[in-house]
Parts: C-alpha cells; sequence; structure tokens
C-alpha cells in the first residue's frame, strides 16, 4: 500500500508500522485539506494488512492539530432541525472511520490539540502526552456550538459524565497531568521519554498478527456501551475472527504438547515469552 500524495501530512512506513506527521500551515489547522487527507489515508488503512500501528505525530513544534477551520463553520445554518433530519459532520464521519480501522492507533502529543484536533486524538485508540509541551480544549461552548466531532460522545466514554461536562462547560485549557487525571490520555510522559515510550509499544504491538490485533479493536469498541451479556457475546464472536485467521490454535497446540504452561520459569516471564511464540506461524 501507497501512503503518499497528502497536502497535510507525511506518512512514512517502518515495517509493520505507519507514521503520520502531521504538517500544515502555520499551525495544522484542521480545514478541508486535512479532512480529506484523513479520509484517504483512512481508506488505504482498511486495505492494507500488512500495516499494523500506525503512530499521529506532528512537526510543528508547538501544535499538534489545531481547531476546525472556522471557514467551514461561518456559513452554518441557523435553523434548528428534526433528529430525522440531522446528519453526521465530516468531521464525526471521518473521525469514526479513522477510529475503526483495523489498526492500533496511537496518538503522540507534543502540542496543542484544542476543539476539533483534540477529538482527533479522542477517536484514535491510545494518547499519550508530553509534559509542558501538550494542552487540550474543548472551546466550543464559548462560541456558542457544542464538540461536534465526536467530542461529547467520546469524552463521556473516557472520563465518565462529571469530567466531560467539567471539560466541555469550561472551555478550559488542561495540560498533560490534567489529561491523566481526567482519562483523556493513557499516560503522561516527560518530553524525553515520550518518543522512546511510543516507539517501544508500537515495535510491540507491531510483532501480534494483525487480524487479532482488529479482533480485540472491534471487540472493545462494540462492547463498551452494550449490556454485559450482549459484550459477552460480541467477545464470543471476535474471538472466532481471530482464531480463524490467525495462528493461535496451533500455538496452543505447541504449548500443550511441550508442557510450557507447567514450566514456573514461563509462568515468571510472560512478557518475554509472548513475544517468542511470533516465530510460530
Amino acid at each position: 500500500m501507497k501512503y503518499e500524495n497528502f497536502q497535510t501530512f507525511t506518512a512514512n512506513q517502518n515495517g509493520a508500522i505507519l507514521t503520520v506527521t502531521f504538517d500544515f500551515g502555520s499551525a495544522n489547522v484542521q480545514g478541508q485539506e486535512m479532512l480529506a487527507d484523513l479520509n484517504s489515508l483512512a481508506m488505504r488503512l482498511e486495505r492494507d494488512r500488512d500495516t499494523k500501528v500506525v503512530v499521529f505525530q506532528s512537526a510543528h513544534p508547538e501544535i499538534w492539530v489545531a481547531h476546525y477551520d472556522t471557514e467551514l463553520l461561518k456559513d452554518m445554518s441557523t435553523q434548528a432541525v428534526s433528529r430525522e433530519d440531522a446528519q453526521l459532520l465530516d468531521l464525526q464521519a471521518i473521525c469514526e472511520r479513522i477510529s475503526k480501522a483495523p489498526q492500533a492507533t496511537i496518538a503522540k502529543l507534543e502540542g496543542f490539540a484544542r476543539g476539533g484536533g483534540h477529538e482527533l486524538a479522542l477517536a484514535l485508540d491510545m494518547r499519550f502526552a508530553a509534559r509542558g509541551k501538550f494542552k487540550f480544549m474543548q472551546m466550543e461552548v464559548g462560541m456558542g456550538i457544542l464538540p461536534c466531532g465526536g467530542g461529547a460522545s467520546r469524552m463521556a466514554r473516557q472520563t465518565g459524565l462529571g469530567k466531560a461536562l467539567e471539560i466541555i462547560l469550561s472551555a478550559n485549557d488542561y495540560d498533560a497531568d490534567d489529561a491523566e487525571r481526567f482519562g483523556t490520555i493513557n499516560k503522561a510522559l516527560e518530553p524525553d521519554e515520550i518518543g522512546p515510550y511510543v516507539d517501544a509499544l508500537a515495535q510491540r504491538i507491531s510483532q501480534f498478527p494483525a487480524e487479532s490485533i482488529n479482533a480485540c479493536k472491534q471487540m472493545v469498541y462494540e462492547s463498551i456501551d452494550k449490556p454485559i451479556d450482549e459484550a459477552l457475546k460480541a467477545e464470543a464472536y471476535w474471538l472466532y475472527q481471530a482464531t480463524s485467521k490467525t495462528p493461535a490454535v496451533k500455538r496452543f497446540q505447541i504449548a500443550d504438547d511441550q508442557g510450557l504452561e507447567h514450566d514456573i520459569e514461563n509462568q515468571r516471564n510472560w512478557g518475554e515469552l509472548v513475544m517468542k511464540v511470533q516465530d510460530i506461524t
């Protein structure tokens, strides 16, 4: 799969890891050009069975991705519509498409991510932020609207209701440690730690079967807002999607034949063992 001819970012492949680096204009504003690029990227990722992890970063020293382009907002309708007539906005649809990509997606946040930029980060699977560099904000209430790129919907799933409403209704800047406390990121890291940490995580994930990565991801997303009985059925469904396409059963058979689970050293070192079994294909 070729990842080229984008206007707002570059995409560099290294083995099973794709690194997307935003670099557009003076502030990485999220306009029509970026939305078109992200949609094109999502289309390619959906058909790519070799890429397993996508890392999103920025070349800008202060900004990851800025807010949605006001050029796209100034002509919004001032007429209310019914629920039946409401349609998904471009940013909602594109963030959802990126979210459902079969690869594991990681945001490496080393600059500001406000409004639509923060909503894009929330649509990715994991987020890591650099202390002293990252700030996030949902400023929409102050402009007279609301987060409309999935921010309100995904925020509550990440943080719970009270924290989501604090973030959205305050229209305030929050830093990396605030984000970790709220639950909008996985981890806050020092600026010199975030690169090695994300690289190591991406490299580890990239060693696992692509079909298993996708099954794990889709199962978690599908089950998050289901009743427990339906969520458990979703787990069972995605389990068999994985075993039908990965060497899982072969690995279990070899482990059983060799009695690996009864070796206490294996039990002590599962972190290393799980990487060794990747040789069994």
